[in-house]
């Protein structure tokens, strides 16, 4: 399996850098992990655009949207089996920027994902998403981790 994480945007501040670090790490042993950052823009459809230039080819987009579907742990562990059945061997998350998405990329997605009603800074949100893939993977597997 391939991801890519997808991101407008740089982490600033250390302790997000060492924490995405860390999950980039263990995810080793059940995905190459890669991170893609394109650069803030002025606009939601200048982002927008250098989003949808960034995302690989045959990829399936999961994009963090806070107009997504909200799933539990287990539901993203499950969703991950059934795409690998489906022969899915990248996944491409997407976070966007301070102004969000235009609806061109929502409609490009293949599922639309809200981690919560709550609001999290985009650099948080990136470590978030780091751990709950890890925590899928895991689940999938079996192995102690989620409980």
């Amino acid at each position: 399996m391939k991801i890519t994480i997808l991101a407008v945007g740089k982490l600033k501040e250390k302790y997000w850098t060492e924490a995405m670090a860390e999950y980039v790490k263990r995810l080793g042993p059940f995905a190459k992990v890669e991170v893609k950052e394109v650069p803030e823009q002025r606009t939601v459809e200048e982002e927008t655009q250098r989003l949808t230039g960034a995302l690989p080819e045959h990829a399936y987009v999961m994009l963090l949207d806070t107009q997504g579907k909200e799933i539990s742990s287990p539901q993203l562990a499950e969703k991950f089996d059934k795409l690998t059945v489906e022969g899915v061997s990248h996944l491409c998350f997407v976070i966007g920027g301070a102004f969000g998405f235009t609806d061109a990329l929502r409609k490009r997605a293949d599922f639309c994902w809200r981690f919560s009603l709550l609001t999290f800074t985009h650099q948080m949100i990136r470590v978030i998403l780091a751990e709950q893939i890890y925590r899928a993977f895991k689940i999938s597997r079996g192995e102690k981790y989620h409980w």
